[in-house]
């Protein structure tokens, strides 16, 4: 998976954005979005999960938040890196240790990036996004709106020149596809199927498919065409295991 996929800022994934009136459209769809996979449950929700052998934990309540990654490594020494919004602190067998200033960005990022797809699509609301719709489509017969996102140079993140597309189904309001292009490592782009969807005390998870395509410059909104035409190539699965969601008061 692409280091820092979506490397906005992480204040900006607990905010909502201001919409223009170009935006509004877009805007309506992913609020329904949001609304349908969680809605104010993701407001005051502590979630555990797994993913990639390692532990993750986010809360929020009252505007504040803390997202966690937990890594034991393999002499059974556990590092816990704790974002929230006073920054980032790093805790190694529960003592307090610094990050270097040089990774302080790639960790919150790193860790940031894993909260942002698990809890999907949450996030899209980040001030930094802009949201545009770029038209409809259907895919495996089922009608979707397709919804352009892009990043600001300010509080977007190192990667905030990639794209992002997403597929909102049109009477279910889920996103059922997403894609994303990137220019690191010689660039390429990405599209994901969601499969394995699942409610858990109120809030909608999914797991991915995850495939490429061989042209790295290939427009974003024809993936779903190539997807159907079985012209992209799967790559991986990516999987969240062990959720559990608590609501608070």
């Amino acid at each position: 998976m692409k280091n820092l996929i979506f490397t906005i800022s992480f204040l900006s994934i607990l905010c909502s954005c201001n919409t223009s009136s170009e935006d509004t459209e877009a805007e309506e769809i992913v609020d329904k979005a949001i609304e349908i996979a969680g809605g104010e449950n993701y407001e005051r929700a502590r979630i555990n999960f797994t993913f990639r052998n390692n532990s993750y934990r986010s809360t929020r309540k009252n505007g504040n938040f803390e997202l966690e990654r937990i890594i034991v490594d393999s002499l059974g020494t556990e590092t816990r890196d704790v974002l929230s919004n006073s920054g980032l602190r790093r805790f190694r067998n529960n003592a307090e240790t610094n990050v270097p200033d040089s990774l302080i960005n790639a960790v919150s990022n790193s860790v940031n990036s894993v909260h942002y797809f698990v809890q999907l699509p949450f996030g899209l609301n980040a001030p930094a996004a802009n949201k545009e719709l770029i038209g409809r489509d259907t895919l495996n017969n089922e009608g979707y709106y397709e919804i352009k996102v892009t990043f600001d140079n300010d509080g977007g993140g190192e990667d905030h020149e990639d794209e992002y597309l997403y597929w909102i189904n049109d009477d279910m309001y889920t996103v059922d596809y997403l894609a994303y292009n990137y220019e690191v490592n010689g660039g390429g782009v990405r599209f994901r199927k969601a499969v394995n969807p699942r409610v858990i005390n109120g809030i909608r998870f999914v797991d991915y498919e995850n495939y490429k395509y061989k042209d790295p410059k290939v427009k974003l909104q024809n993936l779903d065409s190539l997807f159907t035409a079985g012209e992209l190539t799967l790559v991986s699965h990516i999987r969240t295991r062990n959720i559990e969601v608590e609501l608070t008061d």
